[in-house]
């Protein structure tokens, strides 16, 4: 972060909100999936998705259906992006797995995916990575469980499931951020999944403004500088605007 040159560190922590506009569902909130088909979790449990096989052929299909495909960056995305341009340090810390912070302009080391990345397929056994397009063109083709090319090792998209740890890494490098910057906005976010939410904790701890812009009342409010209930496609364009050079 040594490019600051005395301006001040934006942080951006996005969440599920951010991309309902884009057509990407909040699978946690009221009317999401996980609260509509408990039994949904399963095919994203890492657990069961290593000891049943149907549960990966399952997986697999849902991730040929998925919305993330078909979306786009919108203007929260492209809001977010513009102020990097302007010269502005900014860090995205999301927990979102679309790459729609990317598709939009935000250089990738710029990005920090706690959540990983579902446009890359992982194998459980070897460590290979390779593109999802890849895998869903082989899943089209009738490989309902395809296996690594490398290895023969079990696939899986190279996100954190149910049950696994987030990259201690990535998870590091967040927690720096959120300790170094002078604004901390978290977007479309609950704030209730662990260890993300602490984040805007321990920004405000450091002394930076923290803004909340969601739709529902967060476990942070009590910390805030500002609350923002408006939609954040609206609201965030307006807010960054404020941060230009």
């Amino acid at each position: 972060m040594a490019e600051r040159d005395g301006a001040p560190l934006v942080a951006i922590l996005t969440g599920a909100g951010i991309s309902t506009d884009s057509g990407i569902p909040d699978y946690r909130g009221p009317q999401g999936l996980w609260r509509k088909d408990p039994e949904a979790e399963k095919l994203v449990t890492y657990a069961y998705y290593m000891a049943d096989p149907d549960i990966r052929r399952r997986s697999w299909l849902m991730r040929g259906e998925s919305p993330v495909w078909r979306a786009t960056p919108n203007a929260a995305h492209e809001a977010i992006a513009a102020l990097e341009r302007s010269g502005t340090p900014v860090r995205v810390v999301t927990q979102n797995v679309d790459g729609l912070h990317q598709a939009a302009g935000v250089p990738d080391r710029k990005v920090l995916e706690l959540h990983g990345n579902a446009r890359t397929v992982l194998c459980t056994a070897c460590g290979a990575r390779s593109a999802m397009e890849r895998a869903l063109e082989r899943v089209a083709a009738g490989e309902a469980d395809p296996a690594c090319e490398e290895c023969g090792g079990i696939l899986k998209s190279a996100t954190v499931m149910f049950g696994q740890a987030l990259d201690g890494e990535v998870l590091a490098q967040a927690v720096t951020v959120a300790k170094a910057c002078d604004v901390f906005l978290a977007v479309g976010t609950s704030l209730q999944v662990q260890p993300a939410a602490s984040l805007a904790g321990l920004a405000a701890e450091h002394g930076a403004r923290l803004v909340i812009v969601n739709a529902e009342p967060t476990p942070y409010d009590s910390l805030a500088d500002e609350l923002v209930r408006t939609p954040i496609g609206e609201s965030l364009p307006r807010l960054l605007a404020d941060l230009h050079p």
